[in-house]
């Protein structure tokens, strides 16, 4: 007895149908996230099968499961996994239409709350895309607040503390009003982005995005788009933005490139360098006096997507795209001027600094090897190689504690967290809070009197830890806290903390 003759799904108006009214026609987002290889990062096959199956919670993803087939299913997820035909453009009329400003906003005279507002910490919960406010003395949640999806990066406070920025990976930027506990707008930067850094006069925020090829620059008072600038090498390669970072004394920000080996500078400060140093700066093109965000473009010898800097920011330390060594480039010269021992891919953007012998130190954890290296910052030397139990991920340390600490986020032992004597450069405890789950990134209150460890689980909690006893002193639940950011710390730039 014959039948009917199976038929592909048809993915593309599958797609369409049931799910093009949150995640555009395009596949770059709306209401939902950019669903585009880009974006999906590791969500591929069938875990990405399972979250349209299944829904995600805590989310407005509805499960598809009663009203798809599996190979309906499968046949959108293959859909979802393949590149766009073009790579898209996002002009600042585009990202302008996509400004949202709450009307409900009301700006408070002074914090509606009577914690100490240098002492606030925030914490991002990944597992429900939320944001904690705590107060950094009792640990009290004075708010949680709903973010864009799938919050990228670390959080930005304007100088003053009052206002934070966070931003997702489809290129989201939000800003909350700490003082009045309010969300006070958001637009759409970039398409796939990977970090923010706020301009030391609290005036500009950037915005590195990896689609399409840009800089974004973001007005932090209006979230307006001032300017979006292509990212190309000397020859045309666009090339995808891995991080932007603030150079306070320079008045710029730094762009680490993924696909070109350059480095760029963007100025913003009032007193840019003037066209009769281009060929000190060795700029391309020459920096045009008109232009409000000039810009410096840096040859290196290998293509560096991930920096580290001194505390003046006149060295910048980036990892060499062989995993295998650093560069030091001297920024007021532009020049290359050492290089460093760095086996098993650091993770620079994680690194740390102290005062060791009568010279500065920095640390930087390793992503392939078990090791940290701490390197003299005045000859370049490496230190010492601390061995650690696996690849980790995050440092940090607090100017008031003897101790640095650092995860074990890969492999079997991410449950752990060691704990390093600054001064012997020694591990002298080795924290297991929860035997079996992964155990990663560490802040310190104001005072650095107390350390913050997340549990990052989508079930997990922030440990308090007395950073002198190394006791913990209470657990707070939380979904998936992937980080927590502390205002003082921050702002002020502590040497125990990334920047």
């Amino acid at each position: 007895m014959g039948g009917a003759a199976w038929a592909e799904p048809d993915a593309r108006a599958l797609f369409s149908e049931h799910c093009a009214e949150c995640h555009a026609e395009s596949r770059l987002g709306g209401t939902g996230p950019a669903l585009i290889p880009e974006t999906l990062g590791r969500m591929y096959g069938p875990a990405l099968q399972a979250v349209i199956g299944q829904g995600r919670a805590a989310t407005q993803m509805p499960a598809f499961d009663e009203v798809l087939s599996a190979d309906e299913i499968a046949a959108i997820a293959s859909y979802l996994e393949e590149p766009l035909a073009e790579t898209p453009r996002w002009s600042v009329e585009d990202a302008m239409a996509t400004r949202d400003l709450s009307p409900d906003y009301t700006p408070a005279e002074a914090p509606v709350w009577s914690s100490d507002p240098m002492n606030i910490t925030l914490v991002v919960e990944t597992g429900d895309h939320h944001v904690s406010v705590l107060d950094g003395d009792t640990f009290d949640v004075l708010d949680r607040f709903a973010t864009p999806f799938a919050v990228h990066g670390g959080p930005k406070f304007s100088p003053d503390g009052r206002y934070v920025f966070v931003m997702s990976r489809d290129g989201w930027v939000q800003k909350y009003d700490i003082w009045s506990l309010q969300v006070v707008g958001q637009v759409r930067a970039g398409l796939n982005s990977r970090n923010i850094a706020m301009s030391g006069d609290g005036k500009w925020l950037a915005v590195a995005n990896y689609l399409p090829q840009t800089l974004t620059i973001l007005s932090t008072e209006d979230l307006s788009v001032q300017k979006v600038i292509d990212v190309k090498g000397p020859d045309g390669t666009p090339s995808r933005v891995s991080a932007v970072y603030q150079a306070p004394p320079r008045e710029s920000f730094v762009l680490a490139l993924k696909d070109v080996p350059q480095v760029w500078e963007v100025f913003y400060g009032a007193n840019p360098p003037q066209m009769g140093f281009a060929h000190d700066y060795r700029m391309e093109p020459p920096v045009k006096s008109a232009d409000p965000f000039p810009l410096r473009k840096i040859t290196v010898s290998d293509i560096m997507d991930d920096f580290f800097f001194d505390l003046d920011y006149e060295h910048l330390i980036g990892a060499s795209r062989d995993g295998a060594h650093g560069v030091v480039l001297d920024m007021v010269i532009g020049q290359e001027i050492a290089s460093l021992d760095l086996p098993g891919m650091p993770h620079l953007g994680s690194g740390i600094t102290w005062p060791w012998n009568g010279t500065t130190v920095m640390a930087t954890p390793h992503l392939k090897g078990n090791v940290i290296s701490v390197i003299d910052m005045e000859s370049w030397k490496t230190v010492k190689q601390i061995g650690t139990e696996g690849p980790g991920f995050f440092m940090r340390s607090h100017a008031n504690t003897p101790y640095a600490w650092a995860d074990v986020f890969f492999g079997p032992n991410k449950d752990k967290m060691h704990v390093i004597d600054k001064q012997s450069l020694e591990i002298v405890k080795t924290l297991d809070p929860a035997p079996g789950k992964t155990v990663a990134h560490v802040e310190f209150t104001k005072d650095g009197s107390k350390a913050l460890v997340s549990i990052w689980e989508d079930d997990g909690a922030v440990i308090v830890y007395d950073a002198a006893t190394l006791e913990e002193i209470k657990r707070l639940p939380m979904r998936k806290p992937s980080g927590k950011y502390n205002v003082w710390n921050k702002i002020t730039f502590e040497s125990g903390t990334s920047h």
